[in-house]
């Protein structure tokens, strides 16, 4: 599947989320790079809500030998979310404004537009059954338990583990497919 086309330029969108309140020095003081969105994506299946996801190609396949690895040690993984454009990035960005939040607190749970690892479509937010989504109480469920021993077969590492260099918040629902794992 070819990516749906963006509505606007994704610099155009980064240059939005300066005009909001990013930081420009954002990405060298967090230690992030931009970071570009793939020209294909793989449908991954639907996420909680009924929406269908999307990886990069060779992501999505590890995604899949991953989840069917977990599941045959009864272990059920779900998605979140998945591949996010910057466009949807600069959305989420404007709703948290919009509900009053500073840039600064948005910062520290969401990485800026452009600079998110979901706009490279190997990134994922996962759950499990019984566990709250995108609540640290994932890491006490079976589910991260098996994420934290069998992840790194597949490539995938945590991105953002407790005080890590980002000063992203601790996500242990945030999982990141590496073509040579870190």
């Amino acid at each position: 599947m070819t990516k749906p086309s963006a509505k606007s330029h994704p610099q155009a969108l980064i240059e939005s989320a300066f005009a909001l309140g990013v930081p420009r020095d954002y990405g060298r003081a967090r230690g992030l790079r931009l970071v570009r969105e793939p020209v294909r994506l793989a449908q991954i299946g639907r996420d909680t809500q009924g929406r269908e996801q999307y990886l990069a190609p060779r992501a999505a396949r590890a995604w899949r030998r991953m989840r069917d690895a977990a599941a045959r040690d009864n272990i059920e993984l779900e998605i979140v979310s998945a591949f996010r454009s910057v466009e949807y990035q600069l959305g989420i960005l404007r709703r948290k404004l919009d509900r009053g939040q500073s840039m600064d607190q948005i910062l520290r749970v969401s990485a800026a537009p452009g600079y998110s690892e979901h706009h490279t479509g190997r990134a994922l937010d996962v759950t499990t059954p019984g566990y709250a989504a995108l609540e640290t109480e994932f890491e006490r469920s079976p589910a991260f338990a098996w994420l934290r021993i069998n992840a790194q077969l597949y490539k995938f590492a945590l991105s953002y583990p407790r005080g890590n260099r980002h000063g992203i918040a601790y996500e242990p629902w945030h999982w990141c497919w590496h073509a040579t794992h870190p």
